[in-house]
């Protein structure tokens, strides 16, 4: 069932940024229509194309560890984690998206570069294709979004100086 009532996600302004896009190739129609729709919103939020890098992966496992080695770089102001796990008749599924999940949190905390997590986690394709659907409800689209919003409130944070205990 469709959640045709969701907000339409909030696009900031993606201009100052650059941005890393990790792209799971495993389940590749789902996850290429997730990557569609985060470069249609950057584009549309002011990204320039040169500051949108799209990364490939094997599949849903490697995301974290490509995030990680993208935000080391120094290049990027925000990463886009885009993938999809369907669940199966094996615990397979649980170990991956838990593994994902925790990767992409720890990788994030550990660089102190924001990533945005558009990895789809559902019970059937059915779920996924609706996911990631041709409309605003895409959640590559939201993933970028979030994106967007962390890269302009980390830039904000990081202008935030004083001396030791000050709060703003």
């Amino acid at each position: 069932m469709a959640r045709h009532d969701a907000p339409r996600a909030p696009l900031g302004d993606a201009s100052p940024f650059r941005f890393a896009l990790i792209v799971s190739r495993f389940n590749d129609a789902i996850t290429g229509s997730l990557r569609d729709a985060a470069v249609r919103a950057l584009a549309e939020a002011g990204a320039a194309e040169g500051n949108v890098q799209i990364f490939d992966v094997p599949g849903a496992y490697e995301i974290p560890q490509a995030a990680r080695a993208a935000a080391e770089t120094g290049a990027f102001d925000a990463i886009v984690c885009l993938g999809c796990v369907i669940r199966g008749e094996t615990p397979h599924f649980d170990y991956i998206s838990s593994s994902v999940a925790h990767g992409i949190t720890a990788a994030a905390g550990d660089t102190g570069v924001p990533m945005a997590f558009g990895v789809l986690t559902t019970n059937t394709l059915e779920q996924a294709e609706e996911r990631a659907g041709p409309n605003d409800e895409n959640k590559g689209r939201e993933a970028a979004a979030a994106a967007i919003e962390m890269a302009a409130l980390y830039r904000r944070l990081s202008s935030l100086s004083g001396p030791a205990g000050f709060r703003a």
